[in-house]
């Protein structure tokens, strides 16, 4: 039966304007979930916590943690996704996160953290993922960039955001007291919102695979496939099948290797500079809100650009903002040092996950984001243990530090072999250009 685009719910990001906004508040408060522990765990595992000066691999062990199973749980919640619908995913992130802040206020050993890390793995996969796979089901194709963008800018503004403000309340109330109180409060607000105003879109997502299985180049390969694709058929696809999406996914999991290196290994390195926790939080916050707030930029500009050079262009530039901490010193380098770091990474980041929806088959779209997803934030888990091994053999945390540079200099010049993922006809500026010759008289 032919599929009927009036009965089909409305498409783009002004007609949901609603549905959008409820997204953009709740990426916000689960950014702030994992900004707020950045500043202020690492520098103090040795002076509260109780752990060895030179036991690094411990104090990597929370990004290792979180990253492991922030992965999986990436892919879980694609799958969970498409069979139970985004709104009960999100819900679920939320109610799983909530004994964090108990766990952070009881901990009597280090490895409590490592738990509570673990489980705001899952918050982070299952909700974080929802709200990127929700606004590219209401989403037009040309406004993936814009959508991402917004997307990442609200989730990085309260990782940045939420960081800044730990940073300093631990100096007047304490760490644990700081984290107990924050993640509650985050927790709580988070819930209540998704509850009350985050909307299921997956009826867009099956509305446009209808209309997908309709053209003619397609009908013959929607013909026979299952509505919703196994894992097995979601993770091949993108981890071997499809080059383009392979090579996204490495450069999404190395990208990851700069905030693991922000989250654990950079507090340390300027603690023991001598940089106080409001000034280490300022630094990660200059790294957090340039990568953010470029987002607004880089998301749309790769909707008018393409999305194979700015994301090139991103992997370079923050390799080498990362490099630049190493001749750094004091606050003016070490800022400037955050910023370019920031700017590559709002290039890249935004630029990656539209790529990824720009690629995969609207059928199987939140798998397909799940997969990416589980590699991407693998990278937490693998530059962790990387800069652990490099900074156990060498004994010098600057030596971790330059093999997430190099590192991400390699895996942009990987990117060169990647398919463009927007084709022309749909770039911003074409259709612009298009609707102007529509309204000009015959």
């Amino acid at each position: 039966m032919p599929h009927d685009d009036r009965t089909a719910p409305p498409r783009g990001l002004g007609p949901n304007r609603r549905l959008f906004l409820a997204q953009l508040v709740q990426v916000l408060f689960v950014g702030m979930m994992v900004g707020m522990q950045r500043p202020v765990l690492p520098p103090l595992a040795e002076s509260e916590f109780g752990l060895p000066r030179g036991a690094f691999a411990l104090v990597a062990g929370l990004v290792i943690s979180f990253g492991i199973v922030k992965a999986v749980m990436n892919f879980v919640a694609g799958q969970m996704a498409e069979r139970m619908g985004r709104r009960p995913t999100l819900l679920l992130g939320w109610l799983v996160a909530l004994p964090i802040p108990f766990l952070y206020l009881l901990a009597p050993s280090w490895g409590w953290f490592l738990l509570a890390n673990a489980l705001l793995g899952v918050n982070q996969g299952l909700a974080w993922s929802m709200t990127v796979t929700a606004k590219f089901d209401i989403a037009h194709p040309h406004e993936r960039g814009l959508a991402t963008g917004l997307n990442e800018f609200m989730g990085y503004s309260g990782v940045a955001l939420a960081g800044f403000l730990a940073a300093w309340a631990a100096t007047a109330f304490g760490a644990r007291a700081t984290l107990t109180a924050f993640a509650l409060l985050v927790i709580l607000a988070g819930l209540v919102l998704g509850w009350a105003f985050f909307g299921e879109t997956i009826g867009h997502a099956r509305a446009e695979t209808a209309r997908e299985s309709q053209a003619p180049d397609k009908a013959r390969e929607a013909a026979g496939q299952a509505d919703t694709p196994s894992a097995r058929e979601a993770f091949l696809h993108v981890s071997l099948r499809d080059r383009t999406l392979a090579l996204l996914s490495q450069a999404g999991a190395v990208e990851k290797f700069v905030d693991a290196l922000v989250w654990v290994l950079l507090p340390v390195q300027l603690h023991r500079q001598g940089a106080s926790l409001p000034q280490i939080g300022m630094v990660t916050t200059i790294y957090g809100l340039v990568w953010g707030a470029g987002q607004l930029v880089t998301g749309p500009l790769s909707d008018r650009t393409g999305r194979k050079w700015p994301a090139v262009a991103g992997m370079w530039l923050a390799g080498l903002g990362t490099l630049a901490f190493l001749p750094a010193g004091g606050m003016v380098g070490w800022s400037a040092a955050a910023a370019l770091t920031g700017i590559g990474m709002a290039l890249l980041y935004p630029t990656l996950i539209a790529a990824v929806g720009d690629r995969a088959p609207a059928r199987m779209r939140g798998a397909s984001l799940g997969v990416y997803r589980f590699w991407r934030d693998l990278g937490y888990a693998i530059g962790g243990l990387a800069m652990a091994l490099a900074v156990g053999r060498s004994e010098d945390l600057a030596t971790g530090i330059l093999v997430v540079g190099i590192a991400m200099l390699i895996s942009g010049a990987a990117l060169l072999a990647m398919e463009e993922t927007l084709p022309q006809s749909l770039r911003r500026g074409q259709i612009d250009k298009e609707k102007g010759k529509k309204r000009q008289p015959e």
